[in-house]
């Protein structure tokens, strides 16, 4: 792993008020003919950056090179304008009219650009940094981690904050990102990266992160998001949680996630015009948490979609009977029965009641007389379970899935 050496640190967390040198550097010169080729294939249209003495220093019309900007027609700039610095200089990268046939937003576009920027300046510090940070990223979602020290180190110099508790979300956006049938091989791989980037973009843009460090393209048209999972890093919508768990809980503000992950999917499809589906994975302490968090999203997503549909968020509390047939791991499904079944901890006669309901099939006049209770009592005590738990164990589904919680957490207290 390359170090960021400490003159490098100090250019990185310099101020960034300074005056730019009249003549623009060798790496300035060249970061610009980076970020005008990328964002001229990427939105399919005219890119030019300026520099602070206004002048050309890139475009995608190499004969503008050295004009002054004020001179070049007001439609080869007039769609979108980002700052840039670079190298302890200033300047402007400049978008004209996408082709007729694209439909990107200013606001989507913008994104799309700072993220470039982001990537050829200060990503571009370390050798193939880019590259570093999704081997990084793939490590800890397959728990290939050594030392921690060490990876937590190798994270910071990548940007990527590992101390916040992190969830994953992994995001299936393969009707958009993968290429069509009718594309042809020499411009499918072009067209898939900017596919790729304009979704990182929006997921960027969605979760106002600074840029696009933690999230990570995987196979098959599918992106991984390592989203702090705190209430002070979900806002607006831990806000409205109630009855938040304990931190300590692999649960804790998985509702505010998933209302989260809601809006996200909503914001997805307006983006990309595609079909969206996302599996929300819980919270596990540690490096290694991360690893378990991801698998709890593969399971959400593959069964959700097989089970529920597309264009959906998915999430193993929310799955239904498929969660304990689908699920795999004997640990995972006791931990979700005792999640489902938790409101009724300090509920003992409730417990004892559903208890005596399943062990009498279900029949509300033998459970009476078994509990020795009447029958109304009886009915009261089973909505106010289906209140604590959004389960009634009068429904079929909801009964499969109240009996086997019921069993699965003997199993762990046994």
């Amino acid at each position: 792993m390359a170090k960021i050496t400490a003159v490098e640190d100090r250019e990185l967390h310099s101020p960034t008020h300074f005056p730019s040198p009249k003549v623009p550097t060798v790496r300035f010169t060249k970061t610009a003919r980076t970020i005008a080729s990328k964002v001229s294939e990427l939105l399919r249209a005219p890119v030019l950056v300026s520099d602070a003495n206004g002048l050309v220093a890139a475009s995608s019309n190499p004969t503008q090179v050295g004009l002054a900007t004020e001179r070049l027609p007001q439609d080869a700039r007039d769609f979108l304008q980002v700052p840039l610095q670079c190298d302890r200089q200033l300047g402007q990268v400049m978008v004209g009219q996408p082709g007729e046939r694209e439909t990107i937003s200013p606001r989507l576009a913008k994104v799309l650009v700072e993220l470039v920027i982001n990537q050829t300046t200060l990503l571009s510090r370390l050798p193939n940094r880019q590259a570093l940070k999704e081997q990084l990223i793939a490590d800890l979602l397959q728990a290939r981690i050594g030392d921690e020290a060490e990876v937590y180190e190798q994270a910071k110099l990548l940007g990527i904050n590992l101390t916040p508790p992190r969830a994953a979300i992994l995001i299936d956006a393969a009707d958009y990102i993968l290429p069509a049938p009718a594309e042809s091989s020499g411009d499918a791989a072009l067209a898939q990266s900017r596919r790729l980037q304009l979704a990182i973009g929006s997921v960027v843009s969605f979760f106002h992160l600074p840029d696009d460090t933690i999230c990570a393209p995987l196979r098959e048209g599918k992106i991984v998001v390592l989203k702090a999972s705190n209430t002070k890093n979900l806002g607006e919508w831990a806000a409205s949680e109630k009855n938040i768990e304990p931190a300590i809980s692999s649960w804790a503000n998985l509702a505010a996630l998933k209302r989260a992950c809601d809006e996200l999917l909503v914001r997805l499809r307006s983006d990309t015009g595609a079909a969206v589906s996302i599996g929300v994975g819980r919270y596990h302490p540690g490096l290694q948490g991360l690893a378990r968090s991801y698998q709890d999203a593969q399971v959400a997503l593959s069964l959700g979609r097989r089970f529920q549909g597309h264009n959906q968020v998915y999430c193993l509390d929310s799955l239904g009977i498929a969660a304990f047939v689908g699920v795999a791991d004997e640990q995972t499904k006791i931990e979700l029965a005792t999640h489902l079944l938790s409101p009724l901890d300090c509920e003992l006669d409730l417990l004892a009641t559903v208890t005596a309901f399943f062990e009498n099939n279900c029949c509300p006049s033998a459970t009476a007389k078994q509990l020795l209770i009447h029958r109304n009592t009886l009915s009261y005590r089973l909505d106010k379970v289906t209140s604590l738990i959004g389960l009634n164990p009068r429904y079929f589904d909801d009964a499969i899935q109240i009996r086997l919680s019921l069993l699965l957490r003997s199993l762990q207290q046994s």
